[in-house]
């Protein structure tokens, strides 16, 4: 959810940039209904499903996975639609960035919760099999 959202609020701050800096692509300016949202969009939807069911695949019943890996890219787009909208309006560029930052860094906490709630290895690869 957090890396999706990520992802999504990390566009926004590309676009932003670009009408900030008022660059053109092919002889217009960037507007605000371009493609380049929409493919943030999906991406973004792409990225929360893929980690939600990554993340969920020590559990054994694959319907659970299934929930999680959907409900991951509806948490991303609440992130996108409910925070990033205020955000942008009230602190406009530095909001965003800031969203981006804290999705990002809750996405990296996420994962890492979700790893070692599956008791995955607390030991650093390749550190098998030493004992005390």
């Amino acid at each position: 959810m957090g890396l999706g959202g990520g992802t999504i609020t990390l566009t926004l701050v590309a676009v932003r940039a670009l009408q900030y800096l008022d660059l053109a692509r092919y002889g217009e300016p960037v507007a605000d209904l371009s493609l380049d949202l929409i493919a943030g969009l999906g991406a973004g939807i792409v990225v929360a499903a893929f980690f939600g069911w990554r993340r969920s695949r020590p559990l054994d019943n694959v319907w659970q996975q299934g929930v999680i890996a959907v409900l991951a890219p509806v948490g991303a787009l609440l992130i996108a639609f409910i925070l990033a909208v205020p955000a942008e309006h009230f602190l406009h560029l530095p909001g965003l960035v800031g969203l981006t930052v804290a999705s990002v860094a809750f996405g990296i906490m996420g994962s890492r919760w979700a790893v070692k709630g599956a008791g995955g290895e607390a030991q650093a690869p390749g550190s098998e099999g030493s004992g005390p």
